[in-house]
């Protein structure tokens, strides 16, 4: 993953040095929420809960959606919240999140958006696009207009389109395996569930 590249502020080199230093970017043989299996996982609770590193990533979030000019920042429930928390105190606007909802996500607890309102939307880690989809969603129908999509890590190299500007910390290409054509099972290697 890494290259000879330096570690500049704000670069993908520097986001998977901060990924790897929280504990979060691990090797290893998983099974994935949607039950798939992959040898590399983002466990963004390890990173989440070093508020530092945390910092650092949605700071490379803030520099690219800055010209965006986003009025409020969303985010799906649960590492989303604590990303557009961030993304937005640095933009100095709202932040909120989006909770499931009969099969999407719905905005909870009061939140509300004025029409037409630029809003940013963000989230930890990028797997298949389901969270993001289901908060554009969200934002469309209580009249927002959703101006891009940014997240801290995404697993699928850039192959997800969202139809909006979109950004990643660092971008990765995780292949998720069935479990009759994962590696990790054929060589037998200890399962963990995430």
């Amino acid at each position: 993953m890494a290259s000879t590249e330096s570690a500049r502020p704000g670069s993908p080199i520097a986001a998977e040095e901060l990924l790897r230093d929280a504990g979060a970017l691990l090797e290893g043989h998983f099974q994935l929420s949607s039950g798939k299996h992959s040898l590399i996982y983002v466990e963004k609770f390890r990173l989440l809960e070093r508020p530092p590193q945390t910092e650092s990533l949605c700071r490379m979030i803030v520099d690219w959606a800055r010209p965006l000019e986003p009025q409020l920042v969303a985010g799906p429930t649960t590492g989303g919240v604590i990303i557009s928390y961030e993304v937005a105190r640095m933009l100095g606007t709202k932040g909120i999140f989006a909770e499931s909802d009969s099969g999407g996500r719905a905005f909870k607890r009061g939140f509300q958006l004025a029409d037409g309102e630029r809003v940013l939307i963000v989230d930890d880690v990028l797997s298949t696009g389901g969270s993001l989809r289901d908060v554009i969603d969200a934002v469309r129908r209580e009249g927002g207009e959703p101006v891009g999509i940014a997240v801290l890590a995404d697993r699928t190299a850039g192959t997800t389109d969202f139809g909006l500007p979109f950004y990643a910390c660092l971008s990765l290409e995780v292949p998720a395996y069935d479990a009759a054509d994962c590696p990790g099972c054929r060589v037998g290697t200890a399962l963990t569930i995430t």
